[in-house]
């Protein structure tokens, strides 16, 4: 238990958490006294910083409460990706063997290549 919440990282958390608390306090504050002020819209935003405040905490107890991968996870993992890369590599030879290539779709690959090749306009910015 000192481990998960006494480590370095976990006072690192913990300290970001305080500081993200605390941000949302005061523009929480900052909010409701502008909405009694006479801006309807800040009290959207009164409600919304609460509401990020919590997505704080959730974060913070996500980020405190992940487990390392055991060994056997990683054997997994890494037997996994050399299944991944052997039928990848099947998969291109197979492809590499297959010369015959439907007309159609040469055309359409040849079509995109063209459009590929086109300068583009930008269209943003004018």
């Amino acid at each position: 238990m000192r481990a998960k919440y006494f480590s370095g990282r976990a006072l690192a958390v913990h300290l970001a958490l305080a500081a993200w608390l605390v941000m949302c306090v005061l523009a929480d504050w900052w909010q409701v006294g502008r909405a009694f002020g006479g801006n309807s819209l800040s009290f959207l935003y009164a409600i919304e910083w609460p509401c990020f405040a919590v997505l704080g905490v959730f974060g913070w107890w996500q980020l405190l409460h992940v487990e390392k991968p055991t060994e056997d996870q990683e054997a997994a993992r890494r037997d996994f990706e050399e299944r991944m890369r052997a039928e990848a590599a099947v998969a291109r030879v197979v492809d590499a063997t297959l010369d015959e290539e439907d007309p159609t779709l040469a055309a359409y690959n040849d079509h995109l290549a063209q459009l590929a090749d086109v300068p583009k306009k930008k269209l943003w910015g004018h």
